[in-house]
């Protein structure tokens, strides 16, 4: 396997037609997982993922992208207001560098700020409860993450 860090650019060329993108909403304690349509134009939460040991968590992730024939990963980079990049920021990077070595497919970061707080507010107006939020919210910031990231494709 070998390093495949990509610019989001690249994947309107890798894509087949029938094939998907899994967003990634990587926390200390779940990933949240959601899944694009196959014209990559909308995302929808899917579940999240209880972290256990790295090598588990990327086969359990790669596991699912075959079933639900991904092409790519995007994986939200969580930067500062300001850009910056904190110790989250480089935890994902060494993250989706090290996932690389166990998949050929490609991962893509993205600028994920504010997507946790975009997905519980999104969740409040849809007047689901606290104990609802906590469980679906992983999975909803990953669907405003790869949102944000089909949106800037459709855009070119």
């Amino acid at each position: 396997m070998s390093e495949n860090l990509i610019p989001l650019e690249r994947l309107t060329d890798l894509h087949t037609g029938h094939s998907r993108l899994m967003g990634l909403d990587l926390g200390t304690k779940t990933i949240g997982i959601a899944i694009s349509d196959s014209r990559l134009k909308v995302a929808t939460a899917r579940t999240t993922l209880t972290r256990r040991k790295f090598t588990l968590d990327v086969e359990e992730l790669v596991r699912l992208a075959g079933r639900e024939e991904v092409f790519a990963f995007v994986l939200g980079l969580p930067l500062n207001m300001d850009g910056s990049e904190g110790r989250r920021a480089q935890s994902t990077r060494s993250f989706a560098r090290n996932m690389t070595r166990h998949t050929d497919l490609p991962v893509v970061l993205w600028d994920e700020r504010l997507s946790t707080y975009a997905a519980d507010q999104a969740m409040i107006e849809a007047d689901m409860s606290r104990k609802k939020r906590a469980e679906k919210i992983d999975a909803v910031a990953a669907a405003i993450i790869l949102q944000g990231a089909l949106d800037q494709l459709q855009a070119g």
